[in-house]
């Protein structure tokens, strides 16, 4: 995500979410029960940004010649998020923060519950 004069870059295999403003039917046409929306356990809102994934160990790391210099890459398992996305999470497993005063949270994949992914609007944007 590009700001006005920074780069913000999420890590890992946490995801940026905008949250929704608290109403009972999101942006993806899911309906909220009372209940949930109430004690906000379970949250919805648009994925912004997306980190690598979760990095992996390359298996031709050695430390026999720690002196040899290595020039490999880093690889990463992926998140399933993408940006765009809708995103039910756990409302307590959340961070918020402010990024010029404007409200986002950081998700770690693992709290997400469901991705709702629309190709079509996708395709025509």
């Amino acid at each position: 995500m590009k700001s006005t004069n920074k780069q913000v870059l999420v890590v890992g295999d946490r995801v940026l979410i905008r949250p929704d403003t608290g109403e009972t039917k999101s942006p993806a046409g899911l309906y909220l029960p009372p209940s949930v929306v109430e004690k906000q356990e379970v949250r919805g809102g648009v994925v912004v940004e997306v980190g690598p994934g979760i990095p992996l160990g390359s298996p031709e790391t050695s430390f026999d010649e720690p002196w040899k210099e290595k020039t490999t890459d880093v690889k990463y398992i992926p998140t399933q998020a993408e940006i765009g996305d809708y995103a039910l999470y756990l409302g307590k497993a959340s961070i918020e923060i402010k990024i010029e005063n404007k409200d986002y949270l950081i998700v770690s994949q693992s709290a997400i519950l469901i991705l709702i992914r629309d190709d079509i609007g996708r395709v025509l944007a």
